[in-house]
């Protein structure tokens, strides 16, 4: 087989997915609603056979070479695929998503008059999500973007008499079109400064400017930059953009399953897909990095304050999508793409597992009070994760000390393991157990290493990086992210010892309200587009 023949096969391979949800999407809703047990299960069909065509696409890019193709267009503007390492992995994580959230669907609403409505929808969503990945210029990515954020509307609303569900929807929908602004004055930008729209076109140029400088361009370069980062952080509901996100709780839980693990990631993906134009600006990855990093933290802690699975859930993905984004802004785009497929896959699971937790939590075994942490007892906690983490990172041949943001996140990884190989001392005081603990934080700090390696090697390891990083504002940058995480790890083994002092005890009414940012969002949202019979005066929380 030639190579335009292994070509043309792979871009067949991965549109035929897409296509047929789409395709599948557009029937009309009057007949779906009729045949609605059929129509969940043909939804479901096409998303095991587009999961099927996804991993076909793969084996055909491992056997040849990526895939850049414009075959349609007029103009400037053409039609095409651009199918790389990058697009393969999230092609065919999606699809799979896809194809298990379609097949839960057909039970979950089975009954239910509008299921072939809710089907119709569910495929446009997951069409346009699997458009983003293989789009082959950026007015398409852009389209595709815009396109699943307004079918994923029409999910959000499902259950229209919901005035908590309404509010939600609006406010996400308002957030989405300023996102959807940044992304079209991008476009707009773009094709000021590199003539076309093309991926590969932008690339080449990109990568001219990082030999030659950008110096002479850098107030319209920087614009660019800053433009992608705001629509990333917009899409993945980063601060204080977040409050969407927890909010839209009322819809069927497939819903938030597929848009917490899939959908949620178009932000990261957005600066994944344009790393080597977004690192000609230092000044918008530092941005990004550190709203990531305040991100990650506070939605942390407001997560550990909700006894609500789903909304406790959804504060999780915005801390996860906020180390997403501290682990762009460093330009550790290997261990972003890691981190995506990882939270997809947990965050899927735990969504559509939801169910069941309160059952599994009254059955499981209850731990003793932990005491608060000794600082002895914490201080060689710190060592131990620290050793560690050197120790593997020199067997799998990982420089920390040269990559800055290896180094802000290999510290990051040994506060963690310092915390859990504490709380496992804490909650025994058995050494057995607490050295069966170390032997397997060894195995987890030496498989974090490896994962580095592969998805490094699997996207190919990005050679342009946050520069910033190693003069004195990204020393400052670095020692501020470290100094947060650190507080947050002694905050956390303190807490026993906290828990019944007034401050704490009003600071943790604060976080249960979520500092108040979800009420001020719905005011405003609530005053822009008025909903009749629904309270603005608090959250939306259910």
């Amino acid at each position: 087989m030639t190579n335009e023949h292994q070509q043309a096969l792979t871009a067949i391979l991965a549109v035929a997915g897409p296509l047929a949800l789409l395709t599948f999407g557009v029937l009309p809703e009057s007949l779906l609603n009729r045949n609605g047990m059929c129509a969940a299960k043909m939804c479901a069909f096409i998303a095991w056979a587009a999961f099927g065509f996804a991993l076909m696409a793969t084996a055909s890019l491992a056997w040849g070479h990526a895939v850049d193709c414009q075959p349609l267009g007029v103009g400037a503007f053409h039609l095409g695929v651009y199918f790389n390492r990058l697009s393969a992995v999230l092609l065919s994580l999606i699809s799979f998503l896809l194809a298990v959230i379609a097949r839960y669907s057909v039970n979950y609403l089975a009954g239910d008059p509008a299921q072939g409505r809710f089907t119709k929808w569910l495929c446009l969503t997951g069409g346009s999500v699997l458009g983003i990945v293989i789009s082959g210029n950026l007015i398409q990515f852009a389209l595709a973007w815009s396109a699943t954020s307004w079918c994923l509307h029409q999910l959000l609303v499902f259950y229209p008499e919901r005035p908590g569900a309404l509010l939600a929807a609006r406010k996400k929908f308002i957030i989405s079109r300023i996102g959807d602004l940044c992304l079209l004055a991008v476009v707009i930008l773009v094709f000021d400064k590199f003539r076309t729209w093309d991926f590969s076109a932008i690339f080449a140029t990109a990568k001219q400017l990082h030999a030659t400088g950008v110096s002479a361009d850098q107030v319209e370069i920087s614009a660019i930059c800053f433009l992608l980062v705001a629509g990333a952080m917009l899409k993945s509901a980063q601060f204080p953009f977040h409050s969407w996100l927890p909010d839209t709780m009322e819809t069927p839980t497939p819903v938030s399953a597929l848009m917490h693990a899939g959908i949620i990631n178009a932000g990261g993906f957005l600066i994944i897909r344009l790393s080597t134009l977004v690192t000609l600006s230092p000044a918008a990855m530092s941005t990004l990095a550190l709203f990531g990093a305040f991100t990650a933290l506070f939605a942390s802690l407001v997560m550990l304050t909700h006894a609500s699975v789903k909304r406790s859930l959804a504060f999780s993905t915005v801390a996860q999508m906020g180390f997403m984004m501290l682990e762009c802004g460093l330009g550790a785009f290997g261990l972003a793409v890691l981190h995506l497929v990882a939270h997809s896959l947990y965050k899927a699971h735990a969504f559509l597992a939801s169910g069941s937790i309160v059952r599994l939590a009254k059955s499981a075994w209850t731990p003793a009070e932990k005491p608060n942490a000794h600082p002895l007892t914490l201080f060689a906690a710190f060592t131990m994760a620290i050793g560690l983490t050197l120790g593997c990172a020199a067997i799998f041949n990982v420089e920390c000390r040269h990559e800055p943001s290896l180094l802000v996140l290999g510290c990051t990884f040994a506060m963690a393991l310092a915390y859990a190989l504490w709380n496992l001392w804490s909650q025994s005081l058995n050494l057995k157990l607490a050295a069966f603990g170390g032997i397997f934080a060894v195995s987890i700090v030496a498989v974090y290493f490896a994962l580095h390696k592969v998805f490094g090697q699997l996207i190919g390891q990005n050679e342009w990086v946050n520069s910033q990083l190693k003069t004195w504002p990204g020393m400052v940058l670095i020692a501020t992210l470290l100094a947060l995480f650190l507080l947050v790890m002694v905050v956390q083994t303190e807490l026993p010892a906290w828990k019944n002092r007034p401050l704490f005890q009003a600071i943790y009414v604060h976080a249960r309200n979520g500092f108040y940012f979800n009420t001020l969002a719905n005011r405003l949202v609530a005053a822009v587009w008025p909903i009749k019979n629904v309270v603005i005066n608090h959250d939306c929380n259910p």
